[in-house]
């Protein structure tokens, strides 16, 4: 039978992968995926993400591509999916594409969301490995201030991991949107751009939270925009508290489902 595109949309919970990427001895969301794919098509099927997240940080809408035969229907296939992986992944959706998608290269935003919390239940079991248990001061308007400057193409060197990308790329991300809000408990940032660096949401969020709490300058995001390295951020925020929340594809590289 002829092969065909399936997008699926996954959610999982981070905490006890080291990442999506397959690594060797690790446990990993790719690595998941594709030993149940091997276990329902007898085969072994590529699991092409739209990206990469670090170990513990948490998935609401990570996209990932299949190529896999035409007797699987995306229905039937998140359905068998579903019912071999484990409690801590879980296919939300899977929709029939053009076979010239592309999990990763045919995307046009991602977004993230990072929750802070910062009243007395932060700590409760029950949230800590969900969010940051944010315990210092928290200057709203500070933050607010922060996100602002960050929306725009930007070079993000002074925001990521050296080496996250080759060296004669420009590290410019397009920043679409970048807020502060405020949810019951605390606080949540959320951004969207066309890509992102190696840990660069987690410098973000640990930098403004520094600001915030009065322990750097305001004047730190613009420089860090402009410099050529992350010497001066803040320590990236751990990733418990970070989720890929949505990417975003052209409406044309979608089929109808039959």
């Amino acid at each position: 039978m002829a092969p065909h595109t399936v997008q699926l949309v996954l959610q999982y919970d981070g905490a006890h992968f080291s990442g999506w990427q397959r690594q060797p001895e690790e446990r990993t969301v790719q690595a998941v995926m594709e030993d149940s794919l091997l276990q329902l098509c007898g085969i072994h099927v590529s699991v092409l993400g739209s990206g990469r997240t670090d170990a513990g940080v948490h998935a609401l809408g990570q996209a990932a591509g299949v190529r896999v035969s035409d007797r699987w229907t995306p229905r039937e296939l998140r359905r068998a999916l579903n019912a071999v992986l484990p409690d801590d992944v879980w296919v939300a959706g899977a929709f029939p594409m053009r076979d010239d998608f592309h999990a990763r290269f045919s995307a046009v935003s991602r977004s993230y969301r990072y929750l802070v919390g910062t009243d007395d239940t932060a700590e409760s079991p029950f949230r800590r490995g969900r969010e940051l248990a944010w315990r210092r001061q928290t200057d709203r308007a500070a933050l607010d201030a922060a996100a602002r400057h960050i929306v725009g193409p930007y070079c993000f060197r002074g925001f990521a991991v050296k080496g996250t990308a080759p060296a004669d790329d420009d590290h410019r991300c397009l920043v679409r949107e970048a807020s502060w809000s405020s949810r019951e408990g605390g606080l949540v940032f959320t951004i969207r751009a066309n890509r992102f660096l190696h840990h660069m949401v987690r410098f973000l969020v640990g930098t403004m939270l520094d600001i915030s709490a009065g322990r750097r300058d305001p004047e730190l995001m613009a420089e860090l925009l402009a410099a050529g390295d992350n010497a001066r951020a803040s320590p990236p925020a751990p990733p418990h508290g970070l989720y890929l929340e949505r990417v975003e594809y052209p409406d044309e590289f979608y089929l109808a489902d039959t």
